[in-house]
């Protein structure tokens, strides 16, 4: 689950993490009374959104005065964002963020992230912040350095000292850096964080270190025991058919081709999609429905499925291990059925039973496709979306 900067934000001051005062600005006349409370010559209004590359995209403008901040507060409230991140619909902007402008003397970049591969935190830092990180390490790997926090140890001094070492910190600087990295970690821990991100982090021209920027990512498996903080959750972030299918249990991400995928395992699904796109055609969606597949999942999958008005053609890939292939053949009847299906459906099944639900498939009188093989399956697809 993503989070707004402010909420990021409110995360990183009560864990010690220093962060510029803010008013959070949900109505246009608020931010002349805000104004004064700011105590600045000038300040940044940030549109809150989740996305990144909001500069770019007009979502953060640089004010100097309470008539400027309530024209720049009017200019974004109630529009929706588009930038290089949010796809071409835009995220809604219901509320923005002002802050004072501080008083820059460097920009750094800091991170956390969980590494699977070598079981433990890595730590991500840079001397130089404020630009994308990705495009740093790519034309300037040796710019950007990453540290291992082992989970049994947690974070050591060392860490402290080679971060202060990496972005060129003495004295006060360097000691409150260390703090700051003691500080992002235990938060990273306590909140089940996937990516904890500062970008930029800036030392002051006074010497003091702000996060200018915030970015939390939780990890959607803690909703349990992180119920304060999914109770934080934006809906109007994501999009419609992403948040019902949450609700369902369905992995669910909308994409830009027009080939619709059902699949049960999100490899076997990665696969599908990789498979339609190497015969020349482009999926809708990444739809997971899980091993626990029953007729309601795979009816309210259909139905996200042709939510989308590009879908053209609908691929339906599953593989009966634990689940029987002619129980999914059943659902997938019933759902098209309930649905009213319009577009082609080209079924593959595999694994237990696999033979019984095909023979389902083809005595429903449906207009389905069923395939033994998934390239034929996919290539059926990409033809009767075109």
């Amino acid at each position: 689950m993503n989070l707004h900067e402010f909420q990021a934000k409110a995360l990183f001051r009560s864990a010690g993490i220093p962060v510029p005062p803010a008013e959070l600005i949900t109505r246009i006349g608020d931010a002349r009374e805000a104004w004064p409370r700011l105590e600045s010559a000038s300040a940044l209004v940030k549109a809150q959104v989740h996305s990144g590359g909001r500069g770019k995209a007009g979502g953060v403008v640089h004010v100097t005065g309470p008539a400027e901040a309530e024209a720049a507060v009017a200019r974004l409230l109630g529009t929706r964002l588009v930038t290089g991140q949010s796809g071409p619909e835009g995220l809604p902007v219901d509320q923005v963020l002002m802050e004072p402008a501080a008083a820059i003397a460097r920009e750094f970049y800091f991170g956390m992230l969980v590494d699977r591969a070598r079981e433990s935190v890595a730590m991500v830092v840079s001397a130089e912040g404020g630009m994308d990180i990705e495009t740093l390490a790519r034309e300037r790997p040796e710019a950007v350095v990453t540290m291992q926090i082992h989970p049994v140890t947690g974070v050591m001094p060392f860490h402290g000292r080679r971060v202060a070492q990496v972005l060129g910190l003495k004295a006060e600087p360097a000691r409150a850096v260390a703090k700051l990295v003691h500080d992002a970690h235990r938060l990273f821990q306590s909140s089940d964080a996937q990516l904890l991100e500062i970008n930029p982090l800036v030392l002051t021209v006074d010497e003091q270190l702000l996060a200018l920027d915030g970015k939390l990512v939780i990890d959607d498996s803690a909703a349990y025991r992180q119920r304060e903080i999914f109770g934080l959750r934006d809906a109007r972030q994501r999009h419609e058919a992403e948040e019902r299918a949450q609700e369902h249990d369905l992995n669910y991400i909308r994409l830009d081709g027009n080939i619709g995928c059902m699949v049960n395992g999100a490899g076997l699904a990665m696969a599908t999609m990789d498979l339609i796109q190497y015969h020349g055609g482009q999926p809708a969606n990444f739809l997971d429905v899980g091993g626990g597949t029953t007729v309601e999942r795979v009816t309210e999958a259909f139905k996200l499925i042709l939510s989308d008005t590009a879908v053209r053609a609908v691929l339906v890939n599953i593989f009966g291990g634990i689940v029987r292939c002619d129980l999914i053949a059943e659902g997938i009847i019933a759902a098209i059925r309930e649905v009213h299906v319009a577009v082609p459906v080209i079924v593959r099944l595999e694994g237990t039973n696999a033979e019984a639900g095909r023979e389902a498939l083809a005595a429903s009188g449906l207009d389905i496709l069923a395939a033994a093989d998934l390239d034929r399956a996919a290539r059926a697809a990409v033809e009767a979306a075109a």
